[in-house]
């Protein structure tokens, strides 16, 4: 009976119009980002004729508004936080409607920071929203949920972009302007539904840096830094190195979410069983395994391998945020996300301009600053202390 009970009230934030509102902008905003990044490394190569220095340049341009989320705290002052939310989610689709038009250097940039600023914003709103509206033991229930169904949208992005690329006549605008126009009408449609209720506390309107933060900090930046490694090198190595074709990105990307689908709820509820200690120390090491992989195989199938591997491991870093959730004055909360975001895309902003030189130099060796980046976060893991949990709501 006692498990019954649990499993009532663990579905209870299912009843919460924010979380209806959350998952769905959620589901748009992981199919218009899907169908940005399936096409974009064959776009920006086959078409565009891009080299590793210019196409890490646009990745390193496409994280500045991750490094400037912080400006969140000041856009509340003037915007409530759920319609923030859906016009970042218009940005985004904007930005995506209007990357197959500019086909050139810098018209990928103009349309890459449109894009990017939208998507960013809203992660940051979504954060902030999840652990403002959800108690400790359904925020990590909840970003499973979330990432669970962004796992199936982008199934879908990529059935879809599967079927558009067998068709000579449907060119990478059309496809492009398809996504865009999707995410521009959900967005539309969350400008006009208010989630929102009475919550216990409100929110600093401010930038909020505190000392007793600073492992929160710590491990954004580090888990940044490891995104980008997956973000851009290993897709550009599956395309640069080994020649695989847009059909079989498509075909990896489907096998990351259909996994991701099934795999992204179980490890919300085993960061709920286990505490976020265990389970980011279980990232850290296998990454340390799976990038001295990808440095030291020469193998475009056991890179495959590992590629869909680390994509199994991204959904354990939610227990970063949950377990801060724990820690934090739940005034904090709003900006600490923005503040946690924008340290989180500061070596994203670097990594992947410096990383394209690097590469130039020696393919392996965005790989082995790889393998040190998990040392490193697995170091600092050692430091997540977790109080008795709160369970009253944020």
């Amino acid at each position: 009976m006692s498990n019954n009970l649990i499993n009532k009230k663990e579905r209870d934030y299912l009843k919460s119009p924010m979380y209806s509102y959350l998952i769905v902008l959620s589901f748009i905003v992981a199919i218009g980002f899907q169908g940005w990044r399936t096409l974009f490394n064959n776009f920006a190569i086959d078409l565009v004729h891009l080299n590793s220095i210019e196409i890490g340049a646009i990745q390193s341009i496409r994280e500045i508004p991750g490094f400037l989320s912080l400006l969140v705290v000041y856009l509340l002052l003037v915007i409530k936080e759920h319609k923030l939310a859906s016009l970042s989610v218009l940005l985004m689709g904007i930005g995506i409607l209007f990357t197959g038009v500019f086909d050139s250097f810098w018209g990928i940039v103009a349309t890459t920071l449109l894009m990017s600023t939208g998507f960013h914003y809203y992660e940051t709103t979504n954060q902030s929203l999840t652990l403002q509206y959800f108690k400790p033991n359904e925020a990590a229930l909840v970003m499973g949920k979330a990432k669970g169904y962004a796992a199936g949208a982008n199934i879908l992005a990529g059935i879809c972009i599967w079927v558009l690329s067998q068709i000579p006549s449907i060119s990478y605008k059309i496809q492009y302007f398809i996504f865009g126009a999707l995410v521009i009408i959900v967005a539309l449609w969350g400008l006009k539904y208010n989630p929102t209720q009475k919550l216990k506390h409100a929110q600093h309107k401010k930038i909020i840096l505190k000392k007793k933060y600073w492992l929160f900090y710590v491990l954004n930046f580090l888990s940044g830094s490891r995104r980008q490694i997956f973000v851009v090198f290993s897709v550009f190595m599956l395309v640069k190195k080994y020649h695989f074709s847009i059909e079989w990105i498509t075909i990896l990307f489907i096998i990351n979410n259909i996994i991701g689908f099934f795999a992204n709820p179980f490890i919300a509820r085993l960061i709920n069983k286990f505490g976020e200690k265990r389970m980011l120390t279980v990232e850290y090491i296998a990454l340390t395994l799976i990038f001295c992989g990808y440095a030291i195989f020469e193998n475009g199938y056991i890179i495959a391998f590992l590629y869909v591997l680390d994509h199994i491991f991204f959904p354990f870093s939610m227990g970063i945020r949950t377990w801060f959730q724990k820690i934090a004055d739940p005034k904090d909360i709003g900006s600490s996300m923005a503040v946690g975001f924008t340290i989180n895309h500061i070596s994203a902003v670097v990594i992947p301009f410096l990383g394209g030189i690097l590469w130039s130099i020696n393919w392996r060796i965005p790989f082995i600053f790889g393998v040190a980046i998990a040392l490193t976060s697995l170091y600092f893991t050692r430091f997540i202390k977790t109080p008795i949990r709160k369970i009253e709501n944020h």
